[in-house]
């Protein structure tokens, strides 16, 4: 085995097929949007070039700022709420349904391989106002509160994609930081225990600390996808009311495809990505911070 990766050959040919596959697929088609920030125009349009003008236009534009504002807050608060209660699902699993925890984790599971499409429609007959009456708008009006029109106003359309993702997801974190608590040695839980720790008290000191890593993925994991989000959107609201609940993705594939204008959506992409790359970076150097002290 020494020899073999000390052979500079044997290793060009047992990495160089994955990584021109990796190149083609990935790094290939990075660096064609970022050339296209250069430009403006689309394929039937033809290409003109543009300099840094699409840039000037990014720090003028209002509907992308209003996109930003949307997209860093979905993100943050659907990644609390996933790594919080994904985190309290895998608790439950661990200590309180274990004899039960396959057929609980299946269930609560089971809506992350649906389509994102039908759980979109799911949502919106579930919290239809017209012309029919949803079963949350039923119960509302059973208790006297009164019909809400969830996708009319932007507050009410945001609480609603919050919730489809939070149910389409929480199942996956839980089995994610499941995972994690299972490498939790046993006899550091019987020790904590004999010491007298109980409770919140063995989740806080001994349970946390000992899950932060996967815990600090679970975030890092989520944060990204939260801030990428596009086909649950695309399929509830589709942006609306008006520009209210556009996230990045959705104003980047309204630009390019829309309206034709592939080179400002390419710069709308690099702005995401550098977003994402931010958060990410922030993140480990945070929690390399906290798992030293």
């Amino acid at each position: 085995m020494n020899d073999v990766l000390g052979d500079k050959r044997a290793i060009a040919l047992l990495v160089g097929p994955a990584l021109l596959v990796y190149s083609l697929v990935m790094v290939v088609p990075i660096l064609w949007s970022t050339g296209y920030t250069l430009f403006e125009g689309s394929v039937i349009r033809g290409f003109t070039f543009h300099g840094l003008g699409n840039f000037r236009t990014l720090a003028d534009d209002g509907v992308l700022w209003d996109a930003l504002v949307f997209t860093v807050k979905y993100a943050v608060v659907t990644t609390l709420l996933q790594v919080a209660l994904g985190y309290l699902l895998a608790v439950a699993y661990v200590f309180w349904f274990r004899r039960s925890s396959g057929i609980v984790r299946t269930l609560l599971f089971f809506p992350v391989i649906l389509p994102t499409v039908a759980v979109g429609l799911l949502f919106q007959r579930v919290f239809e106002s017209a012309p029919s009456t949803g079963p949350v708008n039923a119960v509302l009006d059973a208790v006297g509160v009164g019909a809400v029109d969830w996708f009319g106003s932007p507050t009410q359309a945001f609480v609603v994609i919050v919730a489809m993702d939070l149910w389409r997801s929480m199942g996956f974190y839980a089995v994610l930081l499941y995972a994690g608590l299972l490498d939790i040695p046993q006899d550091v839980l019987e020790s904590a225990s004999l010491d007298g720790a109980r409770g919140l008290g063995m989740l806080r000191h001994i349970i946390l600390p000992l899950s932060l890593p996967v815990l600090l993925s679970s975030v890092i994991f989520s944060i990204n996808g939260t801030l990428k989000v596009f086909d649950s959107v695309l399929a509830l609201t589709n942006g609306g009311p008006g520009q209210a609940t556009t996230p990045l993705t959705l104003y980047m594939y309204q630009t390019s495809f829309t309206y034709g204008d592939y080179g400002y959506g390419s710069t709308i992409a690099l702005t995401l990505s550098a977003l994402c790359l931010l958060v990410t970076v922030f993140v480990f150097r945070s929690s390399r911070r906290d798992l030293k002290e």
